[in-house]
């Protein structure tokens, strides 16, 4: 994969919270960037230790903060979704916004799980899309993960409220027809 990774709050917070940030960089080693309004929203009170583990993959090199310029194709997306919607969208948030429009422009992949906000624009400008799951699942495939494993850090992305589409990695594995058992 030679393409930008666009993470939504929602997505790199699954792996922030239960301190699995790893499997990201071993999967996407170069390619994951937090749009600036994302990591915006990492600096909200009481979610500081999330932001501080962004900032230690920054440090390392593992993650890129991406500013969307004025004056440019992503800023006019960008505020097109934030201010002034095409009729039959809605206005959606600062993060979803700027991971659609950094991907649309740089022919990235947008990483969310919040498909009720952007379904509409991915489908529209047929843009690439990543879920939680379906990392995890990649992450089982080249075997960073076992199933057990990825049991055990769906429940506690589950435990942390996180909102990842089925009751255990299991479950989600079969639903996309790859349960090995």
């Amino acid at each position: 994969m030679t393409n930008p990774l666009f993470f939504d709050n929602d997505c790199i917070s699954a792996f922030l919270w239960v301190e699995k940030q790893s499997i990201l960089t071993r999967l996407y080693p170069n390619k994951i960037v937090i749009p600036q309004p994302v990591y915006n929203e990492l600096s909200f009170p009481g979610i500081q230790h999330l932001k501080m583990r962004v900032d230690s993959m920054i440090n390392n090199g593992d993650v890129e903060i991406r500013h969307i310029q004025t004056n440019t194709e992503a800023y006019d997306f960008y505020f097109k979704m934030t201010q002034n919607p095409d009729i039959n969208h809605k206005i959606i948030g600062n993060g979803e916004a700027a991971c659609l429009a950094l991907a649309k422009s740089e022919n990235g992949i947008i990483a969310s799980n919040n498909l009720k906000d952007i379904r509409d624009y991915i489908e529209e400008y047929s843009l690439k899309h990543i879920t939680t799951g379906d990392i995890m699942i990649e992450a089982y495939q080249k075997g960073i993960i076992t199933e057990a494993q990825g049991n055990m850090i769906w429940a506690n992305m589950l435990a942390k409220r996180r909102r990842i589409g089925a009751r255990s990695f299991s479950e989600y594995l079969k639903s996309k027809n790859l349960y090995n058992q």
